[in-house]
């Protein structure tokens, strides 16, 4: 008996054990023929939008909403005949400290202070973990910039677009205006750093050189910077490590 359950219990295990390979191994690229990255143009039917309240950045005269999916829970609870669920609704959909919003979120919507109209950062599907805006710069240089995390292709292919796909570096103004993409397509943004002294934003991608769909230590990481005391945002590279 005992060495039965022995081998029930390693079979459950050699079955987690794969299913947890499986998961750490989806590719956060799927590549074919046909084009080298894939938008994301899906809308999700049975998501209900919802916007947070307004917050306005210090010293700025804008207004930000942040929009984003209603988010429904389902907990499972038991009664006297049986199982049964309670919807659970959160309609607050992001978070906003040191002149940063976080959160998972569809789009921004900005607003003038002095005016009702409101228009939104971008007309194409994006999720957008986090909106920073560079006060520093901006008290320094006069140059009020936004930078956005974000993931705006569904690079694996799976027909969803969330954070298992390629996540990417955008810029604004802080009126949202010049969005712009400064990470390269299919490199993955690793992280981005403001040095105030010397007006830049480094940052790092890594590409997937060897095409396995993988980011490893077999592929390279790119090293870049943006002088924001300038307007046109050019992107340079560097070697530090060379």
């Amino acid at each position: 008996m005992m060495k039965y359950i022995n081998s029930v219990v390693l079979a459950i295990l050699a079955v987690v054990a794969v299913s947890c390979k499986e998961e750490v191994e989806k590719p956060k690229v799927t590549y074919d023929s046909s084009s080298k990255s894939k938008p994301y143009t899906k809308a999700d039917s049975t998501q209900v939008a919802i916007a947070d309240l307004p917050i306005q950045l210090e010293g700025t005269e804008y207004l930000i909403h942040p929009v984003g999916d209603l988010r429904i829970y389902e907990k499972g609870t038991k009664s006297r005949y049986g199982s049964s669920s309670v919807i659970d609704l959160s309609f607050t959909i992001s978070n906003y400290g040191d002149n940063e919003i976080t959160g998972y979120l569809q789009n921004l919507k900005f607003q003038r202070v002095s005016s009702d109209s409101i228009r939104p950062l971008t007309d194409k599907p994006v999720l957008i973990q986090t909106a920073s805006y560079l006060k520093g710069i901006a008290d320094k240089t006069k140059n009020r910039v936004m930078v956005y995390t974000l993931f705006d292709m569904d690079s694996n292919r799976d027909g969803k677009l969330d954070t298992s796909d390629i996540k990417s570096l955008y810029l604004s103004s802080v009126s949202g205006a010049n969005f712009t993409k400064i990470s390269v397509d299919l490199q993955e943004l690793i992280d981005w750093s403001l040095i105030e002294s010397q007006n830049r934003l480094y940052f790092r991608t890594v590409e997937d050189t060897n095409k396995n769909g993988q980011f490893d230590k077999n592929d390279v990481v790119h090293y870049n910077y943006i002088d924001l005391s300038r307007a046109d945002w050019e992107v340079k590279s560097y070697e530090p490590v060379n």
